[in-house]
């Protein structure tokens, strides 16, 4: 008799048959079941975004974060599979700093410690040690220089901590673990998740923080452009009336 252990979201069991594919098979040393016998194979079906759905044949789990979600069908060709991994996760890390800045600083205006603008006005700040074409200039230039390496450390793995890869004779302090996860003393400092090939549970937890930065930052977009206002603000609002102050209210408001 076999044991098959739904996963995702729902739980429970299943009674009736599935593809075999759609299921990862784990031996253990043996399980007991119902009737006292013992079997030593368990499916248990990955989670997936939609609990159910077969998710599509190359996306077999193995990425921190798959769950199965291509509707597009963006990753099919290996190669682009490999590039779009590396384009969520920066986007995720840029997200999640970009959350970060937006709610301290904003945090920081709304309680009167520091007179700032609002996070969406920012830009528009003028400085007096620079202008803003001489910011913008260095901004390109450093952040082209910076994606330019990460981008010929994704070509080609590992030749970027060369010393003759110019990167200021501190190559290797920048030695990455794999692609996309910098390591060395200035990137790593910690020392987390040194064994990258055994840090499922560190790339999963990133990449889930990520996409909910994404996400709020998404919701900061709306909110800029509905409210005229920062998320401090409108969550003191919504705070004061829970019940009247939600974003249904306010969309509805905003579209009458």
């Amino acid at each position: 008799m076999a044991v098959v252990l739904r996963g995702g979201i729902t739980g429970g069991f299943l009674h009736h048959p599935r593809d075999a594919s759609s299921f990862i098979t784990r031996r253990i040393s043996s399980v007991r079941v119902a009737g006292g016998g013992i079997n030593p194979t368990v499916a248990v079906e990955r989670p997936t975004w939609l609990p159910g759905l077969d998710p599509p044949p190359y996306l077999d789990g193995k990425l921190a974060g798959d769950y199965g979600f291509d509707p597009l069908g963006l990753g099919e060709d290996p190669e682009s599979l490999k590039w779009y991994v590396q384009a969520e996760l920066v986007h995720s890390r840029f997200a999640m700093l970009g959350v970060a800045g937006i709610l301290f600083t904003d945090l920081l205006r709304t309680t009167g410690i520091r007179n700032l603008p609002v996070w969406y006005e920012a830009g528009a700040v003028k400085f007096d040690f620079a202008s803003t074409k001489t910011l913008i200039f260095v901004q390109f230039l450093l952040m082209g220089f910076a994606e330019t390496k990460r981008y010929m450390d994704f070509v080609s793995p590992g030749s970027q901590a060369k010393e003759d890869s110019f990167f200021f004779g501190i190559e290797a302090a920048l030695e990455g673990l794999e692609p996309g996860y910098p390591g060395g003393p200035l990137l790593n400092p910690l020392g987390l998740a040194k064994d990258i090939k055994n840090a499922h549970d560190w790339k999963l937890k990133e990449i889930k923080n990520g996409r909910l930065a994404m996400m709020a930052m998404l919701g900061f977009f709306v909110q800029a452009s509905v409210t005229h206002t920062g998320p401090i603000d409108n969550l003191v609002e919504h705070l004061s009336n829970p019940w009247h102050k939600t974003i249904i209210q306010t969309l509805f408001t905003s579209t009458s």
